[in-house]
């Protein structure tokens, strides 16, 4: 699966695949991986970027366009 909405989210702050790297405790190898697919991001990483970025994971997972859902 390809996570371009971690890349959008990213971009959007201004951040370097290196910082978040750093803010979820991973190389920014690892954090380029998810960005591009070639790793699956695990489910404490997707709720940590959903977290960071205040979205939902189904927003990171593509699964929704509504980036929060409101209760």
């Amino acid at each position: 699966m390809h996570y371009f909405r971690i890349r959008e989210l990213r971009e959007d702050k201004d951040l370097t695949q290196s910082r978040m790297g750093e803010i979820l405790s991973c190389s920014q190898r690892v954090y380029s991986n998810y960005e591009r697919g070639d790793l699956d991001i695990p489910t404490e990483i997707l709720i940590k970027l959903a977290d960071f970025h205040n979205v939902s994971v189904d927003y990171i997972l593509n699964r929704t366009d509504l980036k929060n859902f409101h209760k």
